[in-house]
């Protein structure tokens, strides 16, 4: 078997919104009501700490105040050699705190017309994750199957912190049985870090380090212990930008716990999940084999051949994160950390560079 190590497909990139654009996508009632001028962000803010902190990045230093708009991202494409890239928001990871449901549902609309019509129309190098309106499941049935099936998305981000219920809660399930017949992807995402035990925090840098990878182990644990995997097993989980050692401690802890603290049920056939006597790491284990769970990844984390060892290579997708805190050296460098990791063999290193990415979002 031959492998290709010079194909890469960014399993997650994000989009600097332009707000003023997606406005004009929604409905009339609230693109013409003078009130609209309140809301001009569409977004709630993330939180209190992205804008509480006198931060320099990388990126924000090298770009100084200019967005990266379609044209931007395609030379970033070009010049990295990355072959194609699936598109995540930016102000709208803080998607989930909208609270009013029509206003949820007007945004994600038009947030992913202007997506499809600014991105996805122009280069077939541009793949979407749709925003769906989970404040009201119903609602977000529909648009994932018209962001799916009519503008050509390959799934949908939900928020891991902002909605009123963990995603593993009942209340979801309707959205996660629209997604196992679609056999679409549905990624879990960060960045809203407030609420969560981080808030009186006075320097930036360890709530980014922690804010992702909690919001990741908490969804994770919802949808494990109810059985969110099982249930709807054509659906398939992503967990991104939190790094993979969250998992590592996941996997370790929810065995460990499980084992010494037996949760009986009246309802067996409604609450799926790791059984009493089985071990959690074998039953995400079987979910990772199945193709149900994966994990964004970087190329230079200390831990990536450790988990490949653990857990096999199936689960782990590269991630540039641009135009975050990343610049176009830091991407090259990085993806020459991942080729020169000799701990990985060639099939590893080309799963993570594009393989895993393509069963995940079904390219």
């Amino acid at each position: 078997m031959t492998t290709n190590l010079e194909r890469i497909v960014d399993g997650d990139g994000h989009i600097n919104e332009d707000l003023a654009a997606i406005s004009e996508f929604l409905p009339p009632k609230f693109r013409d009501n003078p009130a609209r001028l309140l809301n001009a962000s569409l977004f709630p803010a993330l939180d209190h700490l992205h804008g509480g902190h006198f931060v320099e990045t990388p990126g924000r230093r090298d770009r100084g105040a200019a967005l990266v708009g379609p044209a931007e991202w395609e030379v970033f494409l070009r010049e990295v050699g990355i072959d194609s890239t699936v598109l995540y928001p930016t102000k709208g990871l803080g998607f989930g705190k909208i609270v009013s449901r029509d206003w949820s549902i007007a945004v994600a609309r038009a947030y992913n017309d202007w997506l499809h019509s600014t991105y996805l129309a122009r280069s077939p190098r541009f793949k979407g994750m749709a925003l769906i309106p989970m404040q009201e499941p119903e609602a977000a049935i529909e648009e994932l199957r018209r962001a799916v099936e009519d503008l050509g998305f390959v799934g949908a981000m939900l928020p891991s912190f902002g909605l009123s219920d963990h995603l593993g809660s009942k209340m979801y399930w309707g959205v996660y049985e629209e997604a196992n017949r679609l056999g679409c992807a549905i990624a879990v995402h960060g960045g809203a870090h407030s609420g969560i035990g981080l808030d009186n925090m006075n320097v930036y840098a360890p709530v980014h380090a922690l804010g992702h990878p909690l919001g990741q182990a908490y969804a994770l644990a919802g949808m494990t212990f109810n059985g969110v995997f099982e249930r709807f097993p054509n659906m398939r989980v992503g967990f991104m930008e939190g790094g993979i050692a969250w998992f590592l401690m996941c996997w370790e802890r929810f065995t460990a716990s499980h084992a010494t603290h037996m949760e009986y049920q009246l309802r067996d056939d409604d609450m799926l999940g790791p059984k009493i006597g089985e071990k959690v790491s074998d039953y995400l284990q079987r979910q990772i084999d199945a193709d149900r769970v994966f994990i964004g990844c970087e190329g230079d984390e200390p831990a990536l051949a450790y988990a490949v060892k653990e857990l096999g290579n199936k689960p782990f997708l590269y991630s540039s994160d641009f135009p975050h805190e990343v610049t176009k050296d830091s991407c090259v460098e990085e993806l020459n950390e991942l080729l020169e990791n000799e701990e990985l063999t060639s099939a590893d290193k080309e799963a993570i560079l594009y393989k895993n990415a393509l069963r995940f979002y079904g390219l």
